[in-house]
């Protein structure tokens, strides 16, 4: 049983409850595995996604993970709602909430604005991405895999390279592996690496090799170009060249290490084409895993009424 009302950030969350959302996701995916996608947790409740930027993979596999549970789904773009007219964030909870919405699944492009949601509304509040600051259900979706292949997180050694400044991917990640006993290693150019996440407990390393070397894992980060400023690395080419992942970094790794992103995945940059599509690679994985651990989130919430 979940212990809050909301999920808003792996740094709220106890090693119990992220274990307990991965359990539940799992006996989730191994049913979506057996294409079974109609099941009744969920019925009788309505879910809203309030998304607030563009979103493929994120919305979508929320959507789909209420209406496989039987929810009443209601999606809302901030580019065609009331909010073009003026209408603050805490007024849209409020009508929202009048329209006894049970889960509010929100993205926003400013760190906390799920919180203040969450403070205003008597719906569950899940964060589906604010900011730079977290992104819970992707950092889950990713452990879940990392689950499916391993025989336990703890131990494991995750290494993240690329954008890690703007992620919020990276941060999740961070604070749910931490926490569940795994060695989490980065690199990024410096001026992509925010200060004092090695106070989080990151390992930040000097050198691709060195993030690489012995790693289980090795994840790639998204260039966020949308959240930049010029001058960050001089192109897309050099960044490739001097901070991608290709065969030859990966050598250093264990033999077999799993290759992931979030996605997108700009082909090239932050990984190879054929690291995107050989037989280590689990990205596609991911998205399915997605829809599993976002099942989860959704049930253990509105379980707690029952």
């Amino acid at each position: 049983m979940l212990k809050h009302k909301d999920v808003l950030g792996l740094y709220d969350l106890s090693a119990e409850e992220i274990d307990e959302i991965l359990s539940v996701g799992m006996s989730m995916k191994k049913l979506l595995k057996q294409n079974i996608k109609k099941l009744p947790h969920l019925q009788g409740k309505s879910v809203t996604t309030l998304f607030y930027e563009n979103s493929t993979r994120t919305r979508c596999s929320f959507e789909l993970a209420a209406k496989y549970m039987g929810a009443h789904v209601v999606n809302i773009a901030a580019s065609s709602s009331s909010v073009q007219k003026g209408e603050t964030l805490v007024d849209t909870g409020k009508t929202l909430d009048a329209m006894k919405n049970d889960v509010i699944v929100i993205r926003h492009p400013m760190g906390g604005a799920p919180r203040l949601l969450a403070r205003t509304v008597k719906a569950h509040v899940v964060n589906a991405g604010d900011g730079m600051n977290e992104h819970p259900s992707q950092a889950l979706l990713d452990m879940l895999t990392m689950r499916e292949n391993f025989p336990s997180i703890r131990g494991l050694k995750v290494a993240i390279l690329g954008d890690i400044s703007h992620s919020r991917v990276a941060k999740s990640n961070l604070f749910g592996l931490t926490k569940l006993g795994a060695e989490v290693t980065m690199y990024a150019p410096r001026t992509l690496l925010p200060t004092g996440i090695d106070k989080m407990g990151a390992k930040v390393c000097s050198s691709r090799e060195e993030a690489v070397e012995g790693a289980d894992v090795v994840m790639g980060l998204r260039i966020q170009l949308e959240r930049q400023h010029a001058g960050n690395f001089p192109s897309l080419g050099e960044y490739a060249k001097f901070y991608g992942v290709n065969e030859q970094v990966m050598k250093y790794a264990k033999e077999g290490a799993l290759v992931m992103h979030p996605g997108p995945v700009n082909r090239g940059v932050e990984l190879t084409s054929a690291l995107i599509d050989g037989e280590t690679s689990r990205i596609e994985e991911q998205v399915l895993s997605g829809i599993a651990v976002r099942m989860a989130i959704l049930f253990l919430l509105t379980k707690q009424e029952i």
